[in-house]
């Protein structure tokens, strides 16, 4: 009896080592009939408030719904900060992140990124009298971005000093006023930027080489296969059948004053060449 009792007890430890099994996520999702997506709270044209409607309008909330109905559940967009991208994720308050979320190792020892769907660059813009032509240049100087964006790893890799804000907006005002040199963001944002900026306060213009290179993706929660396998089927399907171009070409196309032309497809991270950011 006693040594029964003891295999007991070593089985019940045993169990307590490896810990309580994760529950299926995506089982979850299709029972509750739907996608909880992080997205931007307010950074246009990825997610933001339709001035109207006050809606959330954009090409990760269209990315998100296109991907809910693929898995025939409804989409639920969460607007969250910049920086709440990866914990919304982590802390199980949302199934997926889709904001324009660059692959970085820290992130990827986090979260679980899905395939990428396109590369992105960060790109510094500066006053159009800045006499500065390359990255170099602005080596020690203080540019401003977004706090908690590869917008701002990009400037400590530069060995440059970041000067932080929470959104967009106010990054841009900073360089805007002289406190920072420059500001770094994304290309589709610097573009818009810069083309505002011929009409419209201090005019910008943009340094040809890119601070960084960045595959964007999808973010999970780690330790859901089914789940990840399954984002990955849904964003190929979405790039085979044209709907992903469609809407990248309705949010930031040559229609639009980004004039962007998506020529990325979806592909494994194995397959991309890039240096990945710590």
């Amino acid at each position: 009896m006693k040594y029964q009792h003891l295999i007991l007890a070593a089985t019940v430890a045993a169990a307590a080592l490896v810990g309580p099994v994760k529950a299926d996520q995506l089982d979850d999702i299709i029972a509750n009939k739907t996608l909880r997506c992080a997205t931007f709270a307010d950074v246009p044209p990825f997610a933001s408030p339709d001035p109207q409607t006050r809606e959330m309008v954009g090409f990760d909330v269209d990315l998100c719904g296109a991907i809910a109905k693929e898995l025939g559940v409804k989409a639920e967009i969460k607007p969250v900060s910049v920086e709440a991208r990866v914990p919304e994720v982590k802390l199980g308050r949302v199934d997926i992140t889709v904001a324009n979320l660059a692959y970085t190792q820290s992130r990827a020892e986090q979260i679980q990124f899905s395939d990428p769907y396109y590369l992105a660059k960060e790109m510094l813009i500066v006053p159009a009298d800045d006499p500065g032509k390359s990255k170099s240049d602005y080596v020690g100087q203080r540019i401003a971005s977004t706090k908690g964006s590869t917008s701002e790893m990009s400037i400590k890799l530069n060995k440059s000093e970041p000067l932080t804000f929470q959104d967009t907006a106010s990054a841009y005002l900073a360089a805007q006023q002289g406190k920072a040199r420059g500001m770094v963001a994304n290309t589709m944002t610097t573009t818009k930027l810069v083309n505002e900026s011929k009409t419209r306060g201090k005019e910008m213009r943009m340094i040809p080489e890119p601070m960084l290179f960045q595959p964007i993706g999808i973010g999970m929660a780690k330790d859901q296969p089914a789940l990840t396998a399954k984002i990955n089927e849904v964003l190929r399907k979405l790039d085979d059948s044209g709907e992903l171009n469609r809407i990248w070409d309705k949010w930031l196309g040559p229609g639009t004053e980004y004039k962007m032309t998506r020529t990325d497809k979806v592909a494994p991270l194995s397959e991309l060449k890039f240096d990945p950011i710590p």
